[in-house]
């Protein structure tokens, strides 16, 4: 019946091998290696297509 509330953590930290140390090593190597992946390809993919450098500044 708690397995409906833990929602998607829950359910990974469910099917991550090994004891409580075993599992919060793999979700720390997990989290940088999307921390990298996002910082290597996605970012730089998605950068010229958001507007930050579409400024308009008016002369007075």
């Amino acid at each position: 019946m708690g397995y409906e509330r833990d929602g998607m953590y829950g359910w990974i930290w469910r099917h991550l091998p090994g004891n409580a140390w075993v599992r919060a090593l793999i979700s720390l190597v997990l989290v940088l290696a999307l921390v990298y992946v996002l910082f290597q390809y996605v970012f730089p993919w998605a950068e010229p297509l958001l507007p930050f450098n579409d400024v308009t500044v008016d002369n007075q």
